[in-house]
């Protein structure tokens, strides 16, 4: 996030002597991206965050493509998934290319023999069903439904849930994601015309500082390789922080929906943005006030990037049948647009109640062979007129 923060107890100076009551010192590290230039945060810890104990088993959680060079429109049904006890392994790849992976998850059970830290990628994690809380090292954050949580690459985390009834969208991107650049001015501050602004944002609570030692298992995936390292002290043993690389939450109901005389782009609904791709928000808005206007998007061709759209909730005018969880792709190459009917039956219609998350990406997307498991495969061909 481009804003600064900090909770708990820090020096007055960075990179100084930080003492304990017991005149031992505190253990400072930099928590940085992109080397020394991107986003970054000081810490300091109770322990050194680098006693490894021992180094276990990995495993391979390398995708492999299904359908590599694909052309052909598809519906995924995404609550197909199937629900599991385990945080991670209950995140089912559907799709990916070399900037990110978009996974599904329906975990039953928090995480509370290990830890996890993604040193491949920041994590977009949707909420769609489910309360509970994020923790990480640097605070806990509350989450419910509608909540995007994006977790920097690195944070060590648990997901905690309060029920067995859990339902993600999650995207990993190999890139950090930021707030769309041309919603920020040029000391990173949101601009008076983007649908959100800082306030919106909701950065680490209640810190946890664990003064433990004993053997704690962290999961660390490193090149799409999942390694088990068992470490010496707790990991959530920070005292204070300050910075700007921080966890976060947003939720998709704070979104200030940007509306027009006529059908405004999909530009508009941009919430997130990284390298080779977009997020967007669909949320209940009012349609155009043209008195020609047709609000169905028109029929617009995808020449230089796939399109994902995942359904959240509400009444999907622009498809003749979408269920909660479903996952439309729209391919680069072939034009797409609204189903048979859609075009004339929203003219006159004045409000929407959609929900809905799209992914656009600038390179093309393979399915896994778990997407392929949960396609409605009549999809390609559903804007034939019966």
């Amino acid at each position: 996030m481009p804003f600064y923060s900090s909770l708990g107890r820090i020096p007055p100076k960075r990179h100084t002597q930080f003492r304990k009551e017991s005149g031992e010192l505190y253990y400072e590290q930099l928590f940085g991206t992109e080397g020394f230039h991107g986003f970054s945060s000081l810490l300091y810890h109770v322990h050194r965050p680098t006693m490894v104990k021992s180094v276990k088993e990995l495993k391979d959680l390398t995708p492999v493509p299904a359908v590599n060079k694909n052309i052909t429109s598809r519906m995924l049904k995404g609550f197909n998934v199937t629900p599991k006890d385990d945080f991670l392994e209950s995140r089912e790849i559907v799709l990916f290319n070399n900037d990110l992976n978009i996974a599904l998850a329906a975990p039953k059970k928090s995480m509370t023999t290990y830890f996890y830290k993604n040193a491949d990628a920041d994590e977009v994690i949707f909420i769609h069903e489910g309360t509970g809380t994020l923790r990480t090292m640097l605070g806990n954050i509350p989450f419910s439904y509608g909540d995007y949580l994006v977790v920097p690459r690195g944070m060590i985390y648990q997901m905690e849930f309060e029920t067995e009834k859990n339902r993600l969208f999650i995207v990993e991107s190999f890139s950090p994601i930021y707030t769309p650049k041309n919603y920020r001015n040029k000391f990173g501050q949101l601009l008076e015309h983007s649908p959100f602004c800082e306030r919106d944002f909701r950065g680490p609570s209640e810190l946890e500082t664990h003064d433990e030692l004993g053997t704690f298992t962290i999961l660390i995936k490193k090149e799409n390789m999942l390694h088990e390292l068992q470490y010496a002290s707790h990991p959530f043993d920070v005292v204070g922080w300050d910075g700007y690389n921080f966890p976060y939450a947003f939720s998709i109901h704070d979104f200030e929906p940007i509306t027009g005389r006529v059908h405004q782009p999909p530009p508009v609904h941009q919430t997130f943005e990284a390298h080779n791709f977009v997020i967007c928000s669909f949320v209940p808005r009012m349609y155009d006030y043209h008195p020609l206007s047709i609000p169905a998007p028109y029929n617009h061709s995808n020449i230089d990037s796939d399109e994902l759209l995942y359904y959240v909730d509400g009444d999907f005018m622009s498809r003749n049948h979408v269920e909660r969880g479903y996952i439309s792709l729209h391919p680069g190459g072939i034009p797409h647009g609204p189903h048979p009917g859609a075009y004339e039956r929203s003219i006159g219609q004045k409000e929407t109640g959609e929900l809905a998350v799209m992914v656009d990406t600038f390179r093309p997307l393979k399915l896994t062979q778990a997407a392929i498991d949960m396609e409605d495969d009549s999809y390609a061909m559903s804007w034939l007129d019966k």
